[in-house]
């Protein structure tokens, strides 16, 4: 036997010649296969189904009850800080933009307009998609309009610093801070 005096070696276990015959590397030892029948026609118990919650979608019967409009106005009024924001930015930078033309207010009233209605169909447009991806798509519900907020506001701040580039004595102010 081996030194039992190593830690080893206790788990060690040295093969006589006669046990190691039939013993190949590599090669697990392996039963003789019962044989083959015809397909048994026994029946496996089945479970009853639980709902779990998770998986597929059952399909109901029933349509959904539908949400209260006042749901639907709370949960658009949630982000609109974002698009206020931009909104009085664009508001701002339209206003200098309008003095600075000193001309008639009634093109850029109409082109300050347009802006807003632009903004409102990106909104929508946001909207829309989030519905189509987000709650059809991915079966996820969304609850509130953050990200089309966002993104109605980064474009009206976009819209606002296009108004500020065209005002001839920000840019002048521009040129001359950046050239300091």
């Amino acid at each position: 036997m081996a030194d039992q005096t190593q830690p080893w070696a206790e788990q060690t276990v040295e093969v006589t010649p006669q046990q190691r015959d039939g013993f190949r590397r590599g090669v697990a030892p392996v039963g003789p296969r019962p044989p083959r029948t015809e397909r048994s026609t026994e029946s496996f118990p089945v479970a009853p189904h639980e709902e779990t919650g998770t998986g597929w979608p059952v399909v109901e019967d029933e349509p959904r009850q539908r949400m209260p409009l006042a749901y639907h106005l709370r949960q658009l009024r949630i982000g609109g800080h974002w698009s206020a924001l931009g909104g009085l930015f664009a508001f701002v930078c339209w206003g200098i933009w309008a003095i600075s033309a000193r001309g008639d207010f009634t093109s850029p009233v109409v082109a300050f307009l347009l802006t807003l209605l632009v903004a409102v169909g990106l909104f929508a447009l946001a909207r829309l998609l989030g519905r189509v991806v987000l709650e059809r798509q991915l079966g996820r519900v969304r609850r509130s309009a953050r990200g089309a907020h966002l993104l109605a506001g980064v474009f009206l701040a976009g819209v606002g610093v296009a108004y500020l580039r065209q005002t001839e004595w920000v840019v002048d102010a521009w040129n001359w801070i950046a050239g300091l």
